[in-house]
């Protein structure tokens, strides 16, 4: 089977969709015979890895290194000359067209991928006056696809009251070695400078007015000396001081595991995800997380993993904070690793999909067959 994804979501300094691309391409070389292709924008044509194609389109700005495809013609050839027998479309935008129209050129199914909730997200960016044409945007782009998937319930739940029909939740997942309490950084707090029984806990992400960092800032100045903030992510406008740490600049996972597991806790004040990577490779990490009561992130952060604020209010979340810190966060802690492991394997989630691809694609359930022989053993 040859699949090819496709997307803008793909950028030297992006997040989450890459990171699922670059583990799902790892685990198909590693564990299926499959063939999988990739698309994304960059500066010039070319392949900078065996199977990894760009074509050029201009920068985004402030957008943290994306690019914008304006024209989906070049795509659309270059889909049909690769010739997948299932494409996978990872954005909203032009590229989902070209996935669409190359698929039914070649006769080949073609699945997108709800990363991004884009109603919610223009809502918060313009203003709810956009809420009534995006929706019906969605509603209409994602009704060609054959399957959409959703990384999340509560998308899923969200596309359906939309009007879109074919829908499937496809959880994600975390590489439980890279990610793990045995990697803590030490001495993360004195390099940060502040003492040993502060209270440290970390937001790792891309700056985005969806994410509330505003809110957040403001919540520690609530919270007070024996709480500090670490702020790590690329174009934060922040600088360090108070209990507040800020670096302002991409970290890949291998820099970003050590920080992770040595902080106290995960703080995420984002209430439009529709998934939250971060919390699992966090939770991964030994830490319980604080997040808000909106989106995906309930699925990820129960009672028994960590806490979560009312809203992205600044008093909400230092409420949250300190709620936290009334309970036992080792406890928290170990059974958000245990959970992670039991339940949020890039094996698990990845033997999943292959099920669907060979549903879609009408192949034989072989390569899934294969998938998870290799996943067992």
């Amino acid at each position: 089977m040859h699949l090819a994804d496709l997307t803008m979501f793909y950028a030297p300094e992006s997040g989450g969709v890459r990171r699922y691309l670059d583990a799902k391409r790892a685990w198909l070389a590693h564990h299926t015979p499959c063939r999988h292709s990739l698309l994304t924008p960059g500066l010039h044509v070319g392949e900078p890895a065996p199977g990894h194609y760009t074509l050029p389109a201009p920068p985004l700005p402030f957008s943290n290194g994306y690019r914008f495809p304006l024209r989906r013609a070049a795509w659309r050839r270059k889909l049909i000359e690769l010739a997948p027998d299932l494409i996978e479309a990872g954005d909203p935008y032009r590229l989902a067209r070209a996935a669409l129209d190359a698929g039914q050129r070649l006769g080949a199914p073609v699945v997108g991928f709800y990363h991004s909730d884009l109603p919610r997200m223009l809502d918060k960016r313009l203003g709810r006056w956009t809420l009534a044409a995006v929706r019906r945007y969605v509603r209409t782009l994602y009704r060609e696809f054959d399957l959409v998937l959703t990384p999340s319930r509560s998308m899923r739940d969200t596309l359906l009251e939309i009007g879109v029909e074919r829908v499937a939740v496809q959880p994600l997942g975390v590489d439980t070695a890279q990610f793990r309490p045995q990697l803590r950084d030490a001495a993360l707090r004195q390099r940060l400078g502040i003492a040993e029984t502060a209270r440290l806990l970390v937001f790792a992400g891309r700056y985005a007015r969806e994410k509330n960092l505003d809110q957040l800032v403001q919540a520690f100045a609530l919270l007070g000396p024996q709480y500090h903030l670490l702020l790590l992510g690329p174009d934060m406008p922040y600088r360090s001081g108070g209990n507040v740490s800020c670096l302002s600049r991409f970290f890949g996972a291998a820099e970003l595991a050590p920080m992770l597991a040595g902080a106290d806790a995960l703080i995420h004040a984002g209430d439009t995800e529709t998934f939250g990577l971060i919390v699992l490779e966090a939770m991964a990490s030994g830490l319980p997380a604080v997040g808000v009561d909106a989106g995906a992130i309930p699925e990820l952060i129960t009672p028994e993993v960590g806490i979560l604020a009312r809203s992205s209010g600044p008093a909400h979340l230092a409420e949250a904070v300190r709620a936290l810190f009334e309970r036992d966060t080792a406890a928290m802690g170990r059974t958000a690793r245990h959970r992670v492991e039991t339940h949020w394997s890039w094996d698990s989630a990845f033997t999943l999909l292959l099920e669907r691809y060979a549903a879609l694609s009408g192949t034989t359930a072989d390569h899934a067959t294969e998938a998870k022989r290799h996943a067992a053993g």
